[in-house]
């Protein structure tokens, strides 16, 4: 998609030329004042009335009238050099114009979208990554017009230096902002056209695709392995439970391997804790975790980063039956541990539990769950800010050096010695999957943490983040893809001494 070119991007035919406006009047007026000479002061012109801004995601589309090769530029305005992250809404508000245009091909002045804090490779990473994110769509099932589709098929990015590898930093970008692309699609498919059986489908071919190593247990291998608490969700399905592994050994042994567990629950009515008629739309997204994993690996398999890891996925429904789990029942874990069940609408700590287990015996020195847990999150951080606990200052770190680079906000939660004896709280079980509404987020994360033990552990609550009502710069309204890039960069910038 993406040709790099050193050369004057002014004098190129193309339908359009993006061009990035910091606030620095003076950038702009050296950079651009062969262009204004060009244009008969137009540029000049326009920025005076005010037609042309540099203030941030203010977009100006202006043709040249055959004044020079270039039929329409498109400024996009930076605001004040800083974050990437704000540069990319910016980025993303220009694709989608470029979009709107119905144009098969464009061009971008890269160099005009760096900064004293941005340099050619991190603008070529952020452009990549925003231009993935902003023009995706889901199509949904709607019956299709006649109108024919016009996709970009080539975008021209001019750099003058030829030395930088500005076109593996788009790569890159593109394979980050296509991966979440990936997670989106996923979580906004119906649960009736994604069971559990579909989602192993899916990872089966994404090992296919990307060299993955895969193994998708079946419910005789589960119920050999003893993996109670996955089951016990599934009891009250007609669709069979699948525990979905992906492997990626980037290091020649296996060892100091990142363990990523996703939660896959394709549907959750609650069971017997059953969930109300407002509550329960939407629970085809249950399985957001689930998305971000495979995302993850989608680009891991991509990029191929010097680091091993290994993906742990436990895919089930949440249904009710005369077979059902039902509250007060006493269900094994896989590691051994007894859990009472007060809450069967507590189910994607159940079936995290023995992936967590699983995810340790296939080697994981380190386990980061991702999972839209909890209502409890929402509560207490609201729907843009992904709720975390930890048992490792250092794995933490890293997630949150990561979140910061991506964009995806993370908040810390308090975990205590007294979250794990509330959770340990059961008279007739050694724990209890449900103890009360105080903290709740903080409970659900506490009790998968039972199940790391003592290896490092990073929980990541996302059910307010999974998904949002409104569409923004970066992409539509429904599901958003969160925590893929940063799982992915996660893996790729890892680095904890002392394993």
């Amino acid at each position: 998609m993406f040709t790099v070119k050193h050369e004057d991007p002014f004098v190129s035919q193309q339908e359009c030329l993006v061009i990035g406006l910091w606030d620095q009047p003076e950038k702009f007026a050296g950079k651009l004042k062969a262009l204004d000479e060009s244009l008969n002061g137009q540029l000049t012109d326009l920025v005076k009335s005010g037609d042309i801004s540099a203030k941030h995601e203010v977009l100006s589309l202006i043709h040249t009238f055959g004044k020079i090769a270039v039929k329409r530029l498109l400024f996009v305005g930076l605001g004040k050099p800083k974050a990437d992250e704000d540069m990319k809404t910016a980025i993303g508000l220009a694709s989608k114009k470029i979009q709107d245009l119905r144009i098969y091909s464009f061009g971008i002045d890269l160099d005009s979208f760096t900064s004293s804090k941005i340099d050619v490779n991190e603008a070529a990473l952020a452009f990549g990554e925003a231009y993935s994110l902003s023009t995706y769509a889901f199509k949904g099932y709607k019956q299709q017009s006649n109108e024919p589709e016009v996709e970009i098929e080539n975008i021209n990015v001019y750099a003058e230096d030829p030395s930088t590898e500005i076109e593996s930093y788009l790569n890159v970008g593109q394979i980050y902002g296509e991966a979440t692309n990936s997670a989106r699609t996923l979580v906004n498919t119906p649960g009736n056209l994604l069971t559990a059986a579909d989602l192993a489908t899916y990872a089966r071919n994404l090992a296919e695709e990307v060299e993955l190593e895969v193994e998708i247990l079946e419910k005789e291998e589960i119920e050999k392995l003893g993996m109670g608490a996955l089951l016990a969700v599934n009891q009250g399905s007609v669709e069979p439970p699948h525990m979905i592994v992906l492997k990626y050994q980037g290091k020649q042994e296996w060892e100091d391997v990142i363990g990523l567990v996703g939660k896959g629950v394709t549907f959750d009515t609650g069971g017997y804790s059953l969930k109300p008629k407002t509550g329960i739309v939407g629970m085809k997204t249950d399985m957001g975790g689930a998305a971000a994993v495979l995302g993850a690996m989608e680009a891991i398999g991509k990029v191929r980063p010097k680091q091993n890891v290994v993906a742990v996925i436990p895919a089930t429904d949440n249904m009710i039956s005369g077979n059902a789990m039902k509250p007060d029942d006493v269900i094994t874990s896989m590691n051994g541990k007894t859990i009472e069940v007060l809450n069967t609408d507590a189910e994607g700590r159940l079936v995290l539990a023995d992936a967590m287990t699983y995810a340790k015996q296939h080697g994981a020195n380190y386990l980061i769950d991702v999972a839209t847990l909890t209502g409890g999150v929402i509560v207490a951080l609201g729907l843009d800010k992904t709720g975390a606990l930890t048992n490792h200052e250092a794995l933490f770190e890293e997630v949150l050096v990561a979140s910061k680079e991506t964009g995806e906000f993370i908040w810390r939660l308090p975990y205590t010695e007294q979250d794990k004896k509330r959770v340990r709280s059961s008279t007739i079980a050694d724990l209890n999957n449900s103890p009360g509404r105080e903290g709740h987020a903080i409970m659900g994360g506490a009790f998968i943490g039972e199940f790391a033990e003592g290896t490092p552990w990073v929980h990541l609550d996302i059910a307010g983040t999974a998904t949002t009502n409104k569409a923004h710069s970066l992409g539509p309204a429904g599901a958003t893809g969160v925590m893929v890039r940063t799982l992915a960069l996660l893996v790729e910038n890892h680095n904890i001494e002392n394993n």
